[in-house]
């Protein structure tokens, strides 16, 4: 199978593309095509080549199935980052050690006015 296509239906392609072509203009036809499979394969195998010389040794170590976008899925990376364990592993007093006390109040929004203007960061962008 070559990427979703079967061998019956690239012989069907050329049938149909030899017959809409004609006798007199498939040679051309196939020369061109030859030409153009030529010029891409190369210009992979350089864009190939680049990439291995500007990565160096640290190609190899790249986990390309890491990167792969399609794995990807926005509410399993949100519930990883919630549920994350945000306790420090480091070897910390125990009696410094606090416990977080749920919080059973709604937070309200405050309302400030022209006497006390809100906070203002003159750093922030």
């Amino acid at each position: 199978m070559f990427g979703g296509f079967t061998i019956e239906k690239i012989i069907m392609i050329g049938v149909i593309a030899a017959i809409l072509i004609g006798p007199e203009r498939l040679p051309h036809a196939a020369e061109w095509l030859g030409r153009t499979a030529r010029k891409t394969r190369e210009y992979v195998q350089g864009a190939r080549s680049r990439v291995q010389e500007e990565m160096g040794e640290e190609l190899g170590d790249v986990d390309w199935k890491k990167l792969d976008p399609r794995q990807y899925d926005p509410r399993r990376i949100i519930r990883e980052a919630l549920l994350d364990d945000d306790t420090p592993t480091s070897a910390a007093p125990a009696a410094s050690t606090s416990v977080a006390i749920p919080r059973t109040t709604p937070l309200v929004a405050k309302t400030f006015s022209s006497e006390e203007p809100p906070p203002f960061d003159d750093e922030a962008t």
